[in-house]
Parts: C-alpha cells; structure tokens; sequence
C-alpha cells in the first residue's frame, strides 16, 4: 500500500504532535502538513494534496466549516475527518453534510483516528457487488453517503458506536441480501471482525442505534425516507428488520 498523506488542523499543538507522532509509529501513515490556521490550512491542501484531512472546527482565520466546503468542492478526493470537543447533533450534523467523512468526539487517540482511515480507504476500493454494471459505475463510499445521509436524517447521530456498525450491516446486505438471514451467524461477526469486537456488542451497538432514533419520534422524517408509515408511536424494527428496509431501499434505487 502507497504511503498515506495526512494532514492535521487544530488550534491545539500539544494535540496535533500527538497525533503526528502516532501516525509516525504506524507503517504507511506520514503526516504532510498541519496549521492551526484555516488560511493556512487551505493553502496547504492545495499544496501538498493530502489523501485525509484531520481537522477541528474551531481554527483562526478560516473556520473549519470553511475548510470542508473548500474540500468538498476543490479536492473531493481528499476525505475529511472532523476531529471537535462538540458533541451537538447540529453540528455534528452540519459537519457531516459540509462533506465530513467521520466526525470524532475528543478524547479520541491516534489508533481511534487511523482505523476510520483504513474505513475510508476501505470503502474507497471496494465497488458495488450488485451487479457488472454498477461494480463499473459506482463505489461503496457513494453508498456511505446515502446511508449516513437516511441516518442522519431519522436521528441516528453519527458519534455513537451503533452508526458505523449498522452502516457496515447495511452494506453487507447491499451486497448480499441472503446475510440478512443469517445475522446472528454471519452478519454480526463479519462486523464485529472488521471493527475488532464482539458479535455481541456490535448487536447491541445497533439496537442502542435504532432505539436513539426511534425515542427522537422522528415518525414524519422516518416516513419521508422509506415511503410508508412503516412503524407507528414507539414500535421499532428489529435490528434485522432495519437493515432490511434500508438494504431494499437502496437496492431499488441502484436498479
């Protein structure tokens, strides 16, 4: 694997050289560039074209807001990894939709932030397994978008556990809508697998997950997304019958 470029933005140095001596230790990571200054920061994407951006939103000059729109529009193949001591679902929710790719509550260690880099880096080689046409067209980090975006939208917040590991789910049904009957068997593990944990807590991850957005009483947004008022007052899906929904909703829209 070709070294990965990484750049840091943060108003806190002692932050930013602890993360640049942790990507230092791992085999593949090399930090390129890192300001406290969103100016500087703009000017040193445009420069030394990192492959991520790790970054808080609070930065002089230039906010960090600032520097994800001039990502999202001016190097979309650089991905974004907002880094903040806020945890308010707007924000959260703003920062995802100006382009973030993860958005990660302080503390977070170096290990914490290079394992959603191997996600994208993941998620940016694997295609569509549906079928040749769409293995030809589209890749799985579209997918991310359009299921981060029916999360966030029915209240699914993205900080929790519960938000990458049912979004691996639902992939994983995209992919092959057989797993959805063996989740016990296969489906929990393969997660559980991929992000080092228990098939165990990765169910309960999920149902914590579905739980959070159904107790938001989003009924209007959740009928928005899927059609039909498919569940009604404080009925919920079960985590199988979830992913189900959503896995067939996505289908449908790739035919």
């Amino acid at each position: 694997m070709k070294n990965v470029n990484l750049a840091i933005f943060d108003t806190n140095e002692q932050f930013v050289n602890e993360l640049e001596a942790g990507f230092a230790s791992e085999e593949g990571f090399v930090t390129c560039a890192k300001a406290t200054n969103g100016n500087n920061a703009i000017e040193l994407i445009k420069s030394h074209n990192p492959d991520v951006v790790i970054l808080n939103l609070v930065l002089s000059g230039v906010d960090g807001f600032g520097v994800l729109d001039f990502i999202k529009k001016e190097k979309p193949k650089c991905a974004a990894i907002v880094v903040s001591n806020f945890a308010d679902e707007k924000i959260v929710n703003s920062a995802i939709s100006h382009g973030a790719a993860y958005y990660l509550v302080k503390p977070v260690t170096p290990k914490n932030i290079i394992d959603r880099i191997k996600d994208i880096i993941s998620d940016k080689t694997l295609e569509y397994k549906v079928s040749s046409d769409l293995r030809d067209k589209r890749r799985i980090n579209s997918l991310d978008e359009k299921i981060s975006n029916i999360f966030i939208t029915i209240g699914i917040p993205p900080h929790i556990k519960g938000f990458s590991y049912l979004r691996e789910g639902i992939k994983l049904a995209v992919e092959d809508p057989s797993i959805i009957n063996k989740v016990t068997k296969e489906l929990y593990p393969k997660i559980g697998e991929k992000f080092s944990t228990t098939a165990s807590k990765v169910e309960r991850a999920i149902r914590h997950a579905i739980e959070v957005a159904w107790n938001r009483g989003r009924s209007d947004a959740i009928s928005s997304i899927f059609g039909a008022r498919v569940y009604i007052g404080s009925e919920r899906p079960t985590n199988s019958e979830f992913i189900a929904l959503v896995a067939d909703k996505l289908l449908l829209e790739l035919i």
